[in-house]
């Protein structure tokens, strides 16, 4: 080991190695210290035991840097070694977490794979998923990084979303997001979820709304003169006349209608089970011709083929149910408050399609239906040793809960009221019944004198 006292004099007299060889020099004052030789050039380093590794640390080159700034360098990097930390481990660690800083997932990115990874394989209702995380979460926490979020970023998002009236989003925003950063975790996208231990600000209210017959009766006739498309205003009377879910009945394709049955496949009913929905005359005259058809209920933008979305159709309600009040010029109107002023077009309180559909099995309830035959006409799943031992289809039962509620739907539409009597079908013997004796019917089944 060649000692010598490192000063830029001496520094700069050294003579270069021989090619493909190298020469080092230790200080003779700081033990550690020194620099080395190459054909090519001179660096200064440092070398240190640390445990039983050998460890050496690159200082900088000469004449970039004198041997005395060298110097002061290598008493701070020895100092650091003395202490059992490896520099140039160190340096690396730090060097790998700024790449990875730079490869972190943004919330955008995780969006993106969640849907494409998670949603769309395991969810039905993917695309809701996708358009509350687009609409929600998008705006806000988009350009973060997944791994900065926090508890109280998460606090603060459920509050912003009950403050502007909105509570049952809220907690919707709350099941999706935290399910989501909880498939980040189990794809070792994510260490840790910033949902641990967060609850629902607001109440989970169970949805019991339905429609008495006054107000079917009423948006039935309002719903013509709204702001809505032919295609939304069919769609809505038609799951209120076939008590099926919203997007089942926006989805529908004429291939699925056969007759008057229409068969919704198990890929796109809610349970995966195929279902067979009876098409009674109201549903028929609903659903109009399908010869040279493809959706029953297309997109308006004709270079698409597929269905109008079911979410169009409960925006299209609250939209006409809040409609905005313009002046003649086209400006909006202000009430006393200063609150935009609307109007309630359909002139009934606030509902949701699938309101309608708990209105249709309501009302088959009423008119004395068991509850395994309305279970059977919304494709309800049968639950414990009935889902396995009892394998009927319903389809005569279906047919004649449907045909019941069409006549009795019939009746509060055409203004008959509770006034009219509506033919059941007696399941028991085949037989038709009523309660009102020989009164003559008209072709729709309805009585032609009422009380």
């Amino acid at each position: 080991m060649k000692k010598i006292k490192l000063t830029k004099t001496t520094v700069e007299k050294l003579p270069f190695a021989d090619k493909g060889k190298q020469v080092d020099y230790y200080d003779s004052d700081l033990d550690g210290f020194g620099v080395r030789v190459s054909h090519t050039g001179k660096k200064y380093f440092v070398r240190r035991l640390i445990g039983i590794k050998r460890v050496r640390v690159m200082i900088g080159s000469h004449p970039i840097k004198t041997a005395e700034e060298a110097r002061g360098e290598a008493r701070i990097k020895l100092g650091v070694m003395e202490s059992g930390i490896d520099p140039n481990k160190h340096k690396r660690d730090q060097l790998r977490l700024a790449e990875e800083s730079k490869q972190e997932i943004t919330v955008t990115n995780l969006i993106s794979e969640y849907i494409e990874r998670h949603a769309k394989r395991f969810k039905r209702s993917w695309e809701a998923d996708e358009r509350l995380l687009t609409k929600e979460i998008l705006p806000i926490w988009g350009k973060r990084k997944a791994n900065d979020i926090n508890k109280r970023d998460v606090t603060l998002l459920l509050e912003r979303i009950i403050d502007r009236g909105t509570p049952a989003m809220s907690n919707q925003v709350l099941k999706i997001t935290r399910k989501m950063f909880n498939f980040a975790i189990e794809r070792d996208i994510l260490k840790h979820t910033p949902f641990t231990g967060v609850k629902a600000l607001a109440p989970n209210n169970r949805r019991e709304r339905t429609l008495s017959e006054s107000e079917i009766r009423i948006v039935w006739e309002s719903i013509e003169n709204s702001a809505m498309s032919d295609e939304i205003r069919r769609s809505l009377k038609l799951i209120l006349v076939t008590a099926q879910r919203p997007k089942e009945v926006t989805g529908m394709h004429t291939r699925e209608i056969e007759d008057r049955w229409w068969t919704i496949p198990a890929e796109r009913a809610k349970n995966g089970r195929e279902h067979r929905v009876y098409l009674t005359d109201m549903a028929l005259v609903l659903i109009g011709e399908t010869t040279d058809k493809d959706y029953i209920f297309p997109c308006p933008h004709q270079n698409k083929i597929k269905p109008i979305s079911s979410h169009s159709l409960p925006v299209a309600v609250r939209r006409n149910i809040a409609s905005p009040l313009t002046d003649k010029q086209g400006k909006p109107l202000y009430g006393k408050e200063g609150k935009p002023a609307t109007e309630n077009v359909l002139n009934i309180g606030k509902f949701t399609p699938h309101d309608l559909r708990r209105t249709a099995a309501t009302f088959m309830g009423a008119l004395g239906f068991m509850d395994e035959v309305i279970d059977a006409v919304l494709n309800h799943a049968k639950q414990g040793v009935i889902r396995t031992y009892n394998r009927h289809d319903y389809d005569k039962e279906k047919q004649q809960a449907l045909d019941a509620w069409a006549l009795k739907l019939t009746a509060i539409t055409t203004c008959c009221g509770k006034g009219a009597e509506i033919i059941l079908p007696d399941t028991h013997e085949g037989r038709v019944i009523t309660s009102m004796g020989n009164t003559p019917l008209d072709k729709n089944g309805m009585k032609t004198s009422v009380g």
